[in-house]
């Protein structure tokens, strides 16, 4: 329990705010998180209009969101004068009228500019620096070990909600899910294929597990189910960091045509979408792995120095780890130089959870 001093959360026990703002500035995959601390908002405050403040390469995350009233996105190409305007447009409602309450999941120096240009009588947040402070009324303590439940703890402990372990949400359209499928018929999946997605890209070099690994993997894999076929997903950028897994898999004797490099990079709400046609997505430690739980996919990660906090606790959802005493590191690059969490897990210590959750989703 955490102790008084951690939170300052007087008065909101009888707070009925008919609008909220929530800032979640980044990342895609945090944005995601976020969907559960909506719906909560949402069952506590039926009619509170919700809004969120997020960057426009995220926002595509919430569209379709019946709980979201509308979403501010983020231009960071604009220039200072025009960043201000847009600021103080979003601090004071958009002509909407005040917000009652808002909340802040992350501390960034932009969503702080928002709060400073806004009257909200309330401005929520976890327990911030003391050198933040200014722009708070109100925090409250973050409640762990999973991500989504962290975003939602200072808003379970200012209105005494209770986590229920909801996954992420993300709302697609029959019609988004039928491109989908026709855009995987085009790529080369057939009906019979057992499709497995693949992600093995990530913008910190102690969340890569090596492409070698890899690529034994689904060799192995296909060994024991010559019904897969595998599916590698890229961001923006990472198209030539996933096209040598392609060839590494077809050296150790993957045929070509059970290993699909996207031709393309996908768009954002296309990833969940093909998803959806997807038995199991596995991968690093990234947006994909969120996106698939929001859909209903099983997940299995290999997670080096990141922790499982990112991993849902639910059925379905796995990650794998080597266990060496240094993990979870949390660093962007291995604190003792030999990267042995992710080099010493071998693609035999993966294989047996990888059939294992293939034999459960059956």
């Amino acid at each position: 329990m955490p102790s008084p001093t951690s939170y300052r959360i007087e008065g909101l026990a009888d707070l009925n705010p008919r609008r909220i703002l929530c800032c979640q500035q980044r990342q895609i995959g945090d944005v995601i998180l976020l969907t559960p601390t909506i719906h909560m908002l949402k069952q506590r405050f039926p009619d509170a209009e919700i809004e969120v403040l997020t960057e426009k390469k995220c926002a595509p995350v919430l569209l379709h969101n019946p709980e979201v009233a509308h979403v501010w996105e983020l231009d960071r190409s604009l220039g200072f004068l025009d960043s201000l305007k847009f600021y103080r447009r979003v601090g004071t409602g958009g002509g909407r009228g005040r917000y009652d309450l808002i909340i802040d999941f992350q501390q960034v120096p932009r969503i702080r500019s928002v709060l400073m240009l806004s009257d909200a009588p309330v401005k929520l947040s976890y327990p911030p620096p003391w050198y933040n402070r200014p722009f708070y009324t109100h925090w409250a303590p973050v409640s762990g070990p999973y991500a989504a439940k962290c975003k939602a703890g200072s808003v379970m402990h200012a209105f005494g909600l209770e986590w229920k372990n909801d996954p992420p949400r993300v709302y697609l359209t029959a019609a988004e899910r039928a491109a989908a499928g026709e855009l995987l018929a085009a790529w080369g999946v057939r009906p019979g294929d057992t499709l497995i997605t693949v992600d093995a890209t990530h913008r910190r070099a102690t969340r890569i597990w090596p492409l070698a690994h890899y690529a034994q993997l689904l060799h192995e894999a296909w060994l024991a189910r010559p019904d897969l076929k595998f599916l590698l997903l890229y961001g923006p950028g990472e198209r030539e960091e996933a096209r040598p897994l392609k060839a590494l898999a077809e050296a150790v004797g993957l045929p070509a045509e059970r290993i699909l490099l996207a031709p393309r990079q996908t768009e954002l709400r296309e990833v969940p979408a093909i998803l959806t046609h997807t038995r199991l997505h596995l991968g690093n430690d990234s947006s994909p792995r969120h996106f698939a739980v929001a859909v209903g996919t099983p997940t299995l990660v290999v997670r080096g120095g990141g922790s499982n906090a990112w991993t849902f606790p639910g059925p379905g959802h796995e990650d794998v780890a080597l266990g060496l005493p240094c993990q979870p590191c949390g660093d962007n690059d291995c604190p003792q130089g030999h990267m042995r969490c992710l080099k010493e897990l071998m693609p035999d210590m993966v294989l047996p959870r990888l059939l294992a959750m293939l034999e459960k989703e059956k």
